[in-house]
């Protein structure tokens, strides 16, 4: 995205205490916290039951980075003067950054490297604040073995609270079938 210039053709100065001027930079700590080292599984490898957990606690920098991503910039994530005036209360997480932690866990862990989406259906219960930590869950709970795909269900608490719920669909590939190999890692 490209920020406006103001009529000078300078670009405009960041207002004080806004959300998108983070105050620190992320240093490699904060940012590799929540990177899971990558595990491949071919869909031979799946069975019933199968499940990998996620838990990230939601910093201020990670829904900055978020908007600053996605161009979602509602004030109801990003500031808290307007966010106290609201039912909530205080700044909330975008519902798809939360919703985003289930496909890390898919792309990385279960199925991992070499997945790809086909569907996924997101129920949003309750509001993700600040500093909550999400815990996520994904689980095996169908196969089809003529179409290499594997149906997972995808539950989100924080504090034990269901936050986000949904089922996803993802095709897997297979390692009789494969023509090429999954890369190594």
């Amino acid at each position: 995205m490209r920020r406006r210039s103001s009529k000078s053709g300078k670009p405009p100065k960041p207002l004080r205490g806004n959300a998108l001027t983070p105050r620190r930079r992320n240093t490699p700590d904060a940012v590799n916290s929540m990177i899971l080292p990558l595990r491949t599984l071919y869909f031979e490898d799946l069975s019933m039951g199968m499940t990998e957990v996620l838990s990230k606690t939601i910093s201020s920098a990670d829904v900055v980075g978020f908007a600053q991503l996605t161009g979602d910039r509602n004030p109801i994530h990003l500031s808290e003067h307007f966010a106290a005036q609201t039912s909530f209360g205080r700044r909330v997480a975008h519902g798809l950054y939360t919703a985003s932690l289930i496909s890390a866990v898919l792309g990385t862990r279960l199925p991992g490297p070499g997945a790809v989406y086909i569907s996924q259906t997101l129920y949003f219960r309750a509001p993700v604040n600040i500093g909550d930590t999400v815990d996520v869950t994904v689980t095996v709970v169908g196969l089809n073995p003529e179409r290499q795909r594997a149906t997972l269900t995808c539950i989100c608490r924080v504090g034990g609270e269901v936050v986000l719920e949904g089922e996803a669909l993802v095709k897997v590939p297979s390692a009789l079938k494969s023509k090429r190999p999954l890369p190594r890692l």
